[in-house]
């Protein structure tokens, strides 16, 4: 059983990732022990958290502690249960791999100092190990305050730069609008009694409306921070400011800290649940989805493409968490629990899969110097191990088999076969529109990992510079191979990962799926029954390796092991070089062209005099130009007309203070006596 000393090695361990980070102050400058010792311990700590959350997983409980820490009448409460062990198992895997890469990454010229990086990035992991173990709502906002200031931090090291500034000030912007909802929401929560811990929230019975408030209010301020349409508009500019291991972090570990939140708000601290929340998250979840996708497939930047790949994830999330809500309002919960392990399981896949390919473009940026996929091409001659490792990623992000996108979307899709048992006949019909969606984001997805990884690592090299491309070193191996091996075994052994998934689903809703899949037999995975659909991984690479042996043979009986190079990518031509292979902007200009109404095209057209005519088109989101540019012109012209108050004159400034005293001797009663 989980006592009290499990609790207490997770703090000890988020404790040391701290004096991590102290140490980094120590030596400041001194690269060399940054990098080669700092960072190396840190991915070691995240391997022993990773084993205590495991061991608590595979042993469930619930025990806490309260710590004399925070303000005399709101003190610190913490506690491990399921659902948080499960975010830390995840958490402390990508933090692992992540910081060994980070050792062989991070250089100078980073515009900040290897120490205060240091810094940041240990306090960033530790801060999120709080929000996870947090068990008030005072030690839950202190925490994820301090992971929003150190990622804003991380995203800013090279603050040199006016771009980097300006998407670091527009991602603490919407991360404190979301944190004030969080408040609000909590506030309400409360119910009045002044006991902001979880445990007392959970007593509370609040109306239908304040609850639906409380709801709402969470949704929009936990979507702020995982980028749910419209609050997405920081993630395509965040990521590409940011060092690419801070990027993996916040794409694949920072954004469930809201998942995390979210599930904890709807199905731990609310009740009762109404249908409609259901619909709400489906929704919103479905539009992310397909919006991030779109966009990921006409991105001619690679880290842009991956951050709405990473929009186009979260919304799938969003979905998952609102089929289960829907089914667990009407209290069926063996469907609810199906819909929240395709969640949960999506949590583990993107997590790795997503982080890996953030990596593999931090190799590519290094050796290159280039993250624009128009400049790139033909790196897997120069590059074998990066591209190797990118093209699982790739894989597992397109949700091929037997890979771990796979089985967390075909679980959801599974879900979604289930919802004609709904009692509404509005949601009856509009389960298909939404599982028709969820195939198209499915398909576009794979077409956006087609182009990145085509266009980065196959054809030839686009400049002659990419011909000196190197590939990455030690620790970065390592940490990519890491992030690859969780991709591999969360796609080959899907029972195994139920089995850490169970516990959480059945202290949600009261259900798991670990005993029908050891049921079906540990090499295949049967969500519900075996006559209804079952998948075995195993059986499925038996049957490519199968096919590939057999098509290998036949070629050597037909063609007697002949053989021919030809140009890569050369369509026929016998004279091909780079120029005439399929560009970034030319592979996703189908997509764009049906997809037009999503996004504002600023065509330029060449002029008849031009010499040189060019023609291009700059792809940019309809929610900034229509939405959040409003906003800024009213802002800015409201603070324009309250600057003139501002005259630098004192007679002007005592004018207005015997002006403030007249009125309220005028208007407030009794004030004149």
């Amino acid at each position: 059983m989980l006592n009290a000393t499990v609790l207490d090695q997770v703090l000890w361990l988020v404790g040391c990732w701290l004096v991590v980070g102290v140490l980094g102050i120590l030596a400041l400058n001194k690269f060399a022990l940054v990098a080669r010792i700092l960072f190396p311990i840190g991915g070691f700590i995240g391997l022993l958290l990773a084993l205590v959350a495991g061991g608590a997983l595979l042993h469930p409980s619930s025990i806490g502690r309260k710590l004399p820490l925070g303000l005399p009448q709101l003190l610190f409460h913490f506690r491990l249960d399921s659902l948080s062990a499960f975010f830390l198992l995840i958490l402390a895997i990508s933090a692992a791999g992540v910081s060994l890469f980070s050792a062989g990454y991070f250089r100078g010229g980073q515009g900040t100092a290897p120490g205060l990086l240091c810094v940041e990035f240990h306090f960033f992991l530790a801060s999120m190990a709080l929000v996870l173990i947090a068990d008030d709502a005072y030690s839950f906002m202190v925490a994820w305050e301090s992971m929003a200031l150190t990622s804003y931090f991380l995203v800013t090291a090279n603050h040199k730069l006016p771009k980097i500034r300006d998407a670091g000030f527009l991602y603490l912007l919407i991360a404190h609008v979301g944190a004030i909802a969080l408040l609000l929401s909590f506030g309400i929560l409360q119910a009045n009694t002044g006991d902001y811990t979880f445990a007392n929230i959970r007593l509370q019975d609040l109306s239908t409306f304040w609850a639906s408030v409380a709801f709402l209010l969470a949704v929009f301020g936990f979507g702020a921070k995982a980028g749910i349409v419209p609050l997405h508009v920081w993630l395509p500019e965040a990521h590409p400011a940011a060092p690419s291991p801070v990027s993996a972090l916040m794409s694949g570990v920072m954004l469930k800290m809201a998942i995390y939140g979210l599930l904890r708000v709807a199905f731990d601290l609310l009740r009762p649940h109404i249908w409609w929340w259901g619909v709400v998250l489906l929704v919103l979840g479905l539009v992310t989805a397909l919006f991030g996708v779109v966009f990921a497939t006409v991105q001619s930047d690679m880290k842009r493409l991956l951050a709405y790949s990473s929009i186009e994830n979260i919304g799938l999330l969003f979905a998952a968490m609102g089929l289960g809500l829907l089914f667990r309002s009407y209290g069926m919960n063996s469907l609810a629990a199906l819909a929240l392990t395709a969640c949960l399981y999506h949590v583990g896949a993107h997590a790795f899969f997503k982080s890996l390919l953030f990596l593999t473009t931090g190799s590519v940026l290094h050796a290159t110097g280039e993250r624009n996929l128009g400049k790139l091409g033909g790196l897997i001659r120069f590059m074998p191990w990066v591209a190797w490792l990118a093209l699982i990623g790739a894989l597992a992000s397109s949700g091929l088999p037997p890979f771990s996108g796979f089985i967390s979307e075909w679980l959801l899709l599974q879900s979604f076969l289930f919802t004609p048992g709904l009692p509404q006949p509005f949601l009856n019909m509009l389960i298909p529109v939404a599982t028709a969606s969820i195939a198209l984001t499915a398909a576009l997805a794979g077409y956006a990992m087609v182009k990145f990884f085509g266009v980065v690592f196959l054809g030839q090299p686009r400049e002659p510079k990419l011909e000196e491309a190197h590939d990455a070193g030690l620790f970065e191996k390592i940490g990519m191979g890491w992030l690859a091996l969780g991709c591999i075994a969360l796609g080959l052994l899907p029972n195994l990962v139920l089995t850490f998934i169970d516990p959480v689903t059945s202290s949600l809703v009261g259900y798991g799926l670990a005993r029908q899949a050891k049921a079906s037999g540990w090499w295949l995975l049967t969500p519900t029954t075996f006559e209804r659909a079952s998948y075995g991984p195993l059986l499925f690479i038996l049957g490519v390796i199968a096919a590939i042996t057999f098509t290998f043979i036949l070629v050597r009986i037909l063609y007697h092991g002949r053989l021919r190079r030809s140009i890569p990518w050369g369509g026929g031509h016998p004279w091909g070089n780079s120029r005439m292979q399929d560009t970034a902007e030319g592979y996703g200009q189908p997509i764009r062209q049906v997809f037009e109404p999503f996004f504002h095209l600023d065509r330029h057209l060449p002029k008849p005099e031009d010499t040189a005519p060019e023609y291009s088109v700059v792809v940019s989101d309809k929610f900034w130009n229509g939405l959040y540019m409003p906003i800024v012109k009213g802002v800015q012209f409201i603070s324009a007309q309250v600057g003139r108050l501002q005259q630098g004159r004192i007679a002007i400034y005592l004018l207005y203070s015997f002006l403030t005293l007249l009125f309220t001797l005028l208007m407030v009663p009794g004030a004149h006596r």
